[in-house]
């Protein structure tokens, strides 16, 4: 049998999948409901079933419906990816670009360049979906997602990285705590039972727990963190970090913020990155570096279609890169493929 369909049907069809109606889905592709119904009865003539339940509300899809109209989004998708191989090739920035961010980077580094970016490429169409990293990387397997921007470096096949920049990692404790007497922090230093931590989907947590060391008996390793404090600065006065509840409370957040809020409010440490550092840090915290700026992590650009979308893909990066040279200087990369 020969299947005969247009790309408006399919779009129809996935958008009545999507709004599990009708009017919605009229109204969102701007056509009459009508008109919308009649394209969708020539569909399902042409290719022998029916799509929809149509006794049901909201409308859903039949089985083989569910099946057909996931393909239909393939094809959609493909589709749409002519015009940006037309632009690829004639090299201009037009078109949408759907980009994924950690959300541990994502409130840091977007404000500093979305305006400029927008206002220099009025023809780029910007799609952010702040995610975790394992979310961004299965988006960018579906083609979801054009590029993510995360920290780790991927395990999944097929997918191509390239580094933007180093982000160094700083300490953040209360004034109290006995890290804040310090200058600068080594890793052996740090406690696993006093910080503060993202929640398990996050890869700062990850990064962090590498640098706590989880130790049982502390009070020889504070006692060494107050000796050298007091050698640094003269003084070993303060509250110890034995009146922190965070080692009493299981608390992990999603949000950064959070846990900065947290360590202003009296207790514990965490760790943060330059980016999302407070301008100006409160008076109830301190902000201390490793030494030789130990830590850090990478900021990496994923893709998995290189080529698909360059131009817009490289106006984006070189935006991302520009907003953060001055500050991170020669832990910048050039981002070009």
């Amino acid at each position: 049998m020969s299947l005969s369909y247009s790309i408006t049907q399919l779009e129809y069809a996935v958008a009545v999948a999507t709004h599990g109606h009708f009017g919605r889905a009229a109204a969102a592709c701007d056509v009459s409901q009508p008109a919308l119904s009649m394209q969708l009865r020539k569909l399902e003539q042409s290719i022998g079933v029916e799509l929809f339940d149509r006794s049901r509300q909201p409308v859903v899809p039949t089985a083989i419906g569910e099946i057909l109209i996931e393909q239909a989004r393939v094809v959609l998708r493909e589709a749409g990816h002519l015009a940006d191989l037309r632009n690829v090739h004639a090299g201009v920035v037009a078109g949408e670009l759907r980009v994924g961010v950690i959300p541990t980077l994502a409130p840091y580094l977007l404000p500093r360049f979305l305006r400029t970016l927008t206002a220099d490429f009025p023809d780029l169409r910007l799609a952010v979906d702040e995610l975790p990293t394992d979310r961004l990387l299965e988006a960018l397997r579906t083609d979801a997602l054009d590029l993510a921007l995360i920290a780790t470096a991927p395990d999944t096949p097929g997918l191509s990285q390239r580094s933007l920049f180093r982000e160094p990692l700083f300490v953040y404790a209360h004034v109290n705590h006995p890290l804040a007497r310090l200058e600068s922090v080594r890793a052996e230093e740090l406690s696993g039972t006093d910080v503060w931590l993202l929640s398990e989907e996050h890869c700062l947590r990850e990064q962090t727990v590498r640098l706590c060391r989880d130790r049982h008996a502390l009070d020889g390793q504070r006692t060494r963190a107050a000796a050298r404090s007091g050698h640094r600065n003269g003084s070993n006065n303060g509250s110890s970090a034995d009146t922190s509840c965070a080692h009493l409370v299981r608390f992990e957040s999603g949000n950064v913020e959070t846990l900065r809020r947290l360590v202003e409010g009296g207790d514990g440490f965490t760790l943060l990155p330059q980016l999302a550092l407070p301008q100006p840090v409160p008076g109830e915290a301190r902000v201390i570096p490793f030494e030789n700026h130990a830590a850090y992590r990478e900021i990496r650009a994923v893709q998995r279609r290189v080529a698909l979308k360059r131009p817009l893909v490289e106006a984006f990066l070189n935006a991302v890169v520009q907003s953060v040279e001055a500050e991170l200087g020669a832990l910048c990369a050039v981002p070009n493929a």
